[in-house]
């Protein structure tokens, strides 16, 4: 089984972008953390306090009982996220302490700054995990894989390499962002998003044969040893 790391710049990217799969990996036996990079705050509505009763929530409800998902933060300022060498050995550091196999970061066009700044840092990060004489916890590692999941700002279509069919994870998903109350139940301008995600969540569906899927992008060849994992 694969250890998986998803990387949010904010607390509810994760659950907004790829949630229905990160239910589905746990699901299916994967060990998988949610690494925030900041906590979100400050929002309108909320608070550090608030924010993590409702992530601590989110991920229970995405974990559903398995065991198989944890959290962590990173604690990097909210909306001055930098691609600094400092922040790219915390990462590596959580990287090799995790041992991990795979990472998602959000896809890296992006309207908000924090977003395609963390995406950069986990790219970098990624390599430097693998270095030797280099003062950062655990062993050296280098993850095999890093794919994008889409948590845009950018009002245009995704243009995914893949699809993950998540018709049978959808409500979870959508439990687990409503599990943010101060950001997607309180302010009711927010609320739409919902259901704009489970809408969107359905046209990607519909492009692979299946009620619900969720999109990914991949810079890196996947390599397939047959076709029965395929939804056709």
């Amino acid at each position: 089984m694969a250890r998986i790391m998803v990387f949010g710049p904010h607390p509810d990217d994760q659950e907004l972008g790829m949630g229905g799969t990160i239910v589905r990996f746990a699901e299916q036996g994967h060990d998988i953390l949610l690494v925030d990079i900041t906590s979100g705050e400050p929002t309108p509505h909320g608070s550090p306090e608030q924010r993590e009763i409702e992530w601590n929530a989110a991920t229970t409800i995405l974990d559903g009982g398995t065991g198989r998902v944890t959290r962590t933060m990173i604690g990097l300022p909210n909306r001055s996220v930098e691609h600094t060498l400092e922040a790219r050995h915390k990462v590596a550091g959580v990287i090799r302490t995790f041992a991990a196999d795979i990472l998602f970061v959000p896809y890296e066009q992006d309207a908000h700054p924090d977003h395609r700044a963390t995406t950069r840092v986990v790219e970098d990060a990624r390599f430097d995990a693998k270095l030797t004489k280099i003062d950062l916890p655990g062993e050296p590692i280098y993850p095999k894989w890093l794919f994008y999941y889409y948590c845009t700002h950018l009002r245009w279509v995704a243009d995914p390499s893949f699809c993950i069919d998540i018709t049978g994870q959808i409500e979870t998903k959508i439990e687990s962002i409503k599990a943010y109350e101060t950001q997607f139940v309180i302010p009711e301008k927010n609320r739409r998003v919902v259901e704009w995600v489970r809408q969107m969540n359905g046209y990607i569906g519909s492009r692979i044969g299946t009620e619900y899927a969720e999109p990914f992008f991949t810079k890196e060849p996947l390599g397939l040893s047959g076709l029965d994992a395929v939804v056709m």
